[in-house]
């Protein structure tokens, strides 16, 4: 246990000549660790060096590199697990996977792309009978609405094909850079990073990213990660969020990756349960 130092403060009492005459030291406590920063400054400067201290550190290459590495041994071949035969299907298959599991888009997907397996034939289609095919797959009526919002701009502006750029993708209803990065990556080979629940969660606690939204995550592992490695990595944090760095209980006693993991390192070697709770949905 630290011990504490004694320090004497003197108690403000106005500027009365005779109330300052009766100024009465007081002792406090002050934490050993703490000593030296309230001697060196102090005010604004302390303000300073308490901001500083709290800025998170990014990790070195040699760190980034060994956490790369570490994925690409535990998930070699890597690829998005949505089923699909062209990219159509894919921008289909991925806008209905929003707040929905692969595993169901994947349960729904044959019979739908069986019957309309093209943007052309989606227009065959209305918003009831589309409500049917995708039911399961949660908020399929404003899917259904905007999948077929969709295919009608694909057929009348880009003769039916699904455009390879961000800025085209984006224009489409339903699709959010999220969902073009997907697209962009698995049908056109292009490096991107999509910031899933599990990208977005994983590389947080790993300290690779510490930003507070999707958008601020995906700047810093563009920033921090090697190009080539984008979309690789992209897919490999998902499932290491999905089979071992789960939300509510993460599996630390079975990762490969502790050694360079800050959640690991504050969070459950130290057994913070507070912090560990807000972690756990980070």
């Amino acid at each position: 246990r630290r011990s504490p130092i004694a320090c004497t403060t003197s108690i403000h009492l106005g500027s009365d000549p005779a109330r300052q005459s009766n100024r009465t030291p007081r002792t406090c406590a002050i934490d050993p660790s703490e000593k030296a920063l309230s001697e060196a400054v102090s005010g604004d400067r302390l303000a300073q060096v308490t901001r500083a201290a709290a800025t998170p550190v990014r990790k070195h290459h040699s760190t980034v590199k060994a956490i790369l590495r570490r994925l690409e041994a535990s998930y070699s071949d890597v690829t998005t697990a949505l089923d699909y035969r062209s990219p159509f299907q894919l921008l289909v298959a991925t806008v209905l996977s929003a707040q929905c599991t692969d595993v169901r888009v994947n349960a729904v997907t044959p019979a739908l792309f069986r019957d309309y397996p093209d943007a052309g034939s989606f227009l065959d289609l209305d918003q009831r009978r589309l409500e049917r095919y995708i039911k399961t797959c949660g908020l399929f009526r404003s899917k259904a609405r905007n999948l077929l919002a969709a295919s009608r701009i694909l057929v009348e502006e880009f003769d039916g094909h699904v455009p390879s750029t961000r800025s085209e993708l984006m224009r489409l209803p339903g699709v959010g850079r999220k969902t073009a990065n997907v697209v962009l990556a698995s049908a056109f080979g292009a490096d991107t990073i999509a910031v899933d629940t599990h990208v977005f969660r994983v590389s947080r606690r790993l300290g690779l990213a510490h930003g507070n939204t999707p958008a601020e995550v995906e700047a810093e592992l563009m920033d921090v990660l090697p190009q080539s490695a984008w979309s690789s990595t992209h897919y490999r944090l998902i499932l290491h969020g999905r089979q071992t760095c789960k939300a509510q209980r993460p599996l630390c006693d079975q990762c490969p990756l502790t050694r360079w993991c800050d959640y690991y390192e504050n969070v459950v070697r130290t057994g913070a349960p507070s912090a560990r709770r807000r972690a756990s949905v980070g």
